[in-house]
């Protein structure tokens, strides 16, 4: 087998480590509380990159130990011991793989994720509710903190809007694959003639910088709506009008925050939300061309979909930009996405 130790540089990492973690213990460390998480960040980051490395030593290793253990006692009952390592050795390979397409200057940062139907009504709104549930399966099995900003039920069903702050190492790394227009192809459980019907929702990614974002927004450029909040639980819920809506208006951009009680907190986590998203527009003019965070603005319809979800007259689920597929839309809809995202990442860099 190919010895995988020799290609990463321990030392490399240990240095940066030990550099990182001699700022935690100087006495004016939380001076500045941004750049203090940020390098707490960091660690975990470094630390986490290092374990993951060394679990494919230890799964390559085990692997090695079957096969030799089993040449040298020439014992046929050691094959299912074997197989399963050599699959465990595959996965944490593939695991370690992906992290390192996370390369990108944003990678590291967390994000924020909106869902939101196209037209068609309940349909729509439904497959919006389908895509908040795998991706909230996918955050569990990313160990990701999750925090709902916004909130919007549907009329009948499903939901009209979601807003999910998602924290964790390389959170928006992964999650800038699935920015762009989704695609449901199914018999409708809303037809009482079950025909079969086709329903589009926007994914919309962008990252959540850790430090403040210094971009000048005037007043007369903001437009500042409050309303009830719609979401499930919280006693505040349709009591106050705590919820608060900004409209950029030279852009266009929207952000919504219904989570605190507050009107005022509200307020301050949908500002930071609106800064980085103008923050990203005004990255996209420098480098004068339109990226993934563009895309999620075109029309949810016919034609733009990045990925399409087929239930009916057979099940797939295709994403377009890779032609990655995966006929087991059930394991799909339940979470198993990282198959799409390293795709995507690996067309990013011609491979």
């Amino acid at each position: 087998m190919t010895h995988y130790g020799g290609i990463f540089d321990f030392s490399s990492i240990a240095e940066k480590l030990t550099h990182l973690k001699s700022k935690t213990i100087e006495s004016d460390f939380w001076n500045d509380t941004a750049t203090a998480q940020s390098i707490l960040k960091e660690i975990n980051i470094q630390e986490a990159q290092v374990a993951s490395w060394k679990s494919v030593i230890d799964a390559e290793e085990n692997v090695e130990i079957l096969l030799q253990l089993a040449q040298e006692e020439n014992d046929e009952t050691l094959e299912k011991d074997i197989k399963q390592a050599v699959n465990e050795f595959a996965k944490v390979l593939d695991d370690y793989e992906l992290k390192q397409l996370l390369n990108g200057n944003d990678d590291k940062s967390d994000a924020v994720i909106t869902i939101h139907p196209g037209a068609g009504g309940t349909e729509s709104q439904d497959w919006a509710e389908m895509l908040y549930r795998m991706y909230g399966r996918w955050f569990e099995r990313k160990g990701f903190k999750t925090t709902i900003i916004d909130y919007q039920l549907g009329d009948e069903a499903g939901i009209k809007d979601v807003t999910i702050e998602v924290k964790g190492d390389f959170a928006y790394g992964y999650l800038r694959s699935e920015n762009g227009i989704h695609r449901l192809v199914r018999i409708s459980p809303f037809d009482s003639q079950s025909r079969r019907h086709t329903s589009f929702a926007s994914v919309f990614v962008y990252p959540l910088y850790d430090k403040e974002i210094e971009i000048t927004i005037e007043p007369s450029d903001l437009r500042v709506d409050t309303y009830r909040a719609s979401g499930a639980g919280g006693q505040h819920v349709n009591k106050t009008d705590s919820a608060v809506r900004l409209t950029h208006l030279p852009t266009g951009v929207v952000v919504q925050c219904q989570n605190q009680r507050s009107q005022h907190k509200n307020k301050e986590t949908a500002m930071k939300m609106l800064k980085a998203q103008l923050y990203k527009l005004e990255q996209e003019k420098e480098q004068a061309k339109m990226d993934e965070h563009s895309s999620g603005k075109t029309e949810i319809g016919w034609g733009n979909q990045i990925r399409s979800y087929v239930f009916q007259p057979y099940t797939m689920v295709k994403d377009h930009r890779t032609k990655s597929e995966n006929t087991n839309i059930q394991a799909v809809m339940d979470g198993d996405i990282d198959s799409f995202i390293k795709a995507y990442l690996l067309s990013k860099i011609g491979m």
